[in-house]
């Protein structure tokens, strides 16, 4: 796999999108510390860096057998 960095722009603080799904996830604190380090850093909330990074690994995977 090679490691490839997914760029993340700042963001103001606009809320209020519609067409998304709520649903309960278990993360490891390790994992929720970084996400609130880049959260902050980028302006975005944590639920945002998620799904951008849920639709880079949906578009960028591959299913082997």
């Amino acid at each position: 796999m090679t490691n490839h960095r997914i760029p993340i722009s700042k963001k103001d603080h606009a809320k209020g999108e519609d067409g998304y799904k709520t649903f309960s996830i278990r993360i490891k604190e390790e994992t929720v510390a970084q996400l609130d380090d880049l959260a902050k850093k980028s302006n975005r909330s944590r639920n945002q860096l998620i799904n951008i990074f849920l639709e880079y690994g949906v578009k960028h995977c591959e299913i082997v057998e």
